[in-house]
């Protein structure tokens, strides 16, 4: 007889740094056994913090901690809230059909309130759905048409137009090399409005 699948909540709080001018929205992180720190993108084989090392500061290993194999989490938080990036997922609760960390495999059953977390920021203009799964959510709920990846469109949030971009995934499974993703996220942040 299989195991019943159950439904896992959100682990993490989302960040949200004062001032943020764009929020980074992925699906749902993995299962903790795949984590090698307490914050967003926390598994080492996902290459998220090293395309931010890659679009900062020209080293992809920036906040990389090659010897532990983790990330340098205290100089990723330093980052964002400099650069003004929040972050936080699209889903609140989900169930792993297939027991992975693969998008395909998460069922959403409660999806994160985009309006309302951007309630909490307002100086946000834009939306960066961080993958095929968070992108579709983020429309769906911003009334946006489906951004091409690396592009935006325009959805509305609590009478705030936004600009909604969808990302290349940072997971190695996504089939783009690293200084690819990265031309993409360097477009996203040198676009910062006002």
């Amino acid at each position: 007889m299989s195991q019943p699948i159950i439904t896992e909540r959100h682990p993490l709080k989302p960040f949200l740094p004062e001032g943020a001018w764009l929020l980074m929205l992925g699906s749902f992180p993995p299962s903790r056994k795949r984590w090698c720190m307490d914050f967003y993108y926390p598994n080492f084989t996902n290459d998220m913090w090293r395309v931010m090392g890659l679009v900062g500061f020209a080293d992809r290993d920036r906040f990389v901690d090659a010897e532990a194999r983790r990330f340098r989490m205290d100089e990723i938080v330093g980052f964002l809230e400099e650069r003004g990036i929040a972050i936080y997922d699209t889903a609140t609760a989900v169930r792993r059909l297939n027991n992975t960390a693969s998008d395909k495999d998460l069922e959403v059953v409660e999806p994160t309130d985009i309006a309302s977390l951007l309630s909490r920021l307002p100086s946000c203009t834009d939306i960066a759905a961080t993958g095929e799964k968070a992108a579709t959510i983020a429309a769906g709920q911003l009334g946006a048409r489906m951004p091409r990846v690396g592009e935006f469109t325009e959805g509305t949030a609590n009478g705030r137009t936004l600009r909604l971009w969808r990302m290349p995934s940072t997971s190695r499974a996504y089939p783009l090399a690293i200084d690819k993703k990265a031309e993409a996220y360097r477009r996203l942040l040198a676009s910062r409005r006002g």
